[in-house]
């Protein structure tokens, strides 16, 4: 079995990202892992931490002469701006972050909350993420995300989303990581205007995975099934408040005619994950009853605004119980960018984890038979 833990505080020492079940003989490249914590670290709209830090990963263990033992990684990220036993805690909880709540829960005080909390955990997620997709790479499977709404404005989308390296040197242009830089300069004000007014944006952000095989995840058993792994990964981002698989909530306002993927089938793609069934629309998002079907699985998320404003909202005093206006943490005015690229990761984690699961793990050698196995035999069906 797949799966990793994490640990450490937003300014503590260091980040770590413990990966147990990972296969054997992987050959590890930090370049793409660091450049995705680069991307975390990007995007319009972000504060003054990102100019402090140079996320890089370090491979602590699990590796020997570039290759995955099958044994535990531990990846650590190390935080620059380490200064946690010199900051005192907060007096004021601030609405919309986990202040209050964790506070009363634990019995103690608001800084032990948030400095766990706080989306800095999130970095070694990437690195966790950047190195399933390494993974994924080895089967062709492509995982990608892109903002897709900002502060309530849709942002137009080419129409061949599907051609990865097309549509990732788009978003590569964008300071947004929208499939449409010339939208920029309209997103650029907006973010400029919030940030004047001490206010902050949220936005909606999608992933896509492209060449996943028929067969992830099942329907056997409710907590197997990949669209509720997908779901509860991408919940448990830090400010995400929504999931959608394919046409997702608007699948609710529509006759079944205008929902349901028809089924067809072409001999010239049999030979593709697809298996030669086509779809010409893909409203269910590449997953039917808790499987993947072929198609591109498709994930969207909302990120609510930053919950820590320059001009705060009202808040309590715990100690007085008096009205005042809560704490303010330095924080971002937009980090939906860096959303899409967290998203992105948690999901191409999860979709490694079905890989795994669905053909072995001990060793890539024998995951790679397995898996070529598979499709021999479905092709037959």
């Amino acid at each position: 079995m797949l799966r990793y833990w994490t640990a450490g505080e937003s300014h503590g020492k260091t980040l770590l990202a413990m990966i147990d079940g990972f296969p054997a003989g992987l050959t590890i490249d930090e370049e793409p892992i660091n450049r995705e914590l680069a991307r975390r670290q990007g995007g319009y709209g972000r504060g003054g931490r990102q100019r402090i830090e140079t996320d890089k990963v370090e491979v602590m263990t699990g590796v020997w002469k570039g290759l995955t033992l099958g044994s535990p990684i531990a990846l650590q990220v190390i935080n620059r701006d380490y200064k946690l036993e010199r900051l005192d805690d907060l007096p004021r909880p601030r609405p919309g972050h986990g202040d209050l709540t964790g506070a009363i829960k634990f019995l103690g005080p608001i800084r032990a909350i948030l400095e766990r909390a706080s989306a800095r955990e999130t970095a070694v997620r990437v690195a966790a993420g950047a190195l399933a997709k390494q993974l994924l790479a080895e089967f062709g499977i492509q995982v990608y995300g892109f903002v897709d709404e900002l502060g309530g404005v849709a942002i137009e989308r080419p129409e061949n989303v599907d051609d990865v390296d097309a549509m990732v040197a788009k978003r590569d242009e964008s300071i947004i990581y929208s499939l449409n830089p010339g939208q920029d300069p309209a997103f650029k004000e907006m973010i400029d205007k919030t940030g004047k007014a001490g206010d902050t944006l949220g936005g909606i952000v999608e992933v896509r995975v492209v060449g996943a095989p028929f067969g992830l995840g099942t329907h056997a058993q409710w907590e197997r099934k990949l669209d509720g792994k997908l779901a509860q990964a991408v919940m448990a981002v830090q400010a995400i408040k929504g999931v959608e698989i394919g046409m997702g909530f608007e699948a609710a306002r529509l006759p079944g005619s205008q929902v349901h993927d028809p089924i067809h089938y072409d001999a010239s793609q049999q030979d593709t994950t697809s298996l030669g069934y086509t779809r010409p629309t893909n409203n269910a998002g590449g997953l039917e009853a808790g499987m993947s079907n072929g198609q591109t699985i498709v994930v969207r998320a909302a990120k609510k605004p930053i919950s820590t404003l320059r001009k705060p909202l009202e808040s309590v005093n715990l100690e007085t119980k008096e009205t005042d206006a809560a704490s303010y943490e330095r924080s971002d005015v937009c980090a939906v960018s860096a959303a899409s690229v967290i998203v992105e990761s948690v999901v191409a984690f999860e979709i490694a984890v079905a890989m795994v699961d669905k053909f072995g793990g001990d060793s890539l050698e024998e995951m790679k038979a397995r898996y070529q196995l598979f499709l021999d035999m479905a092709r037959k069906r």
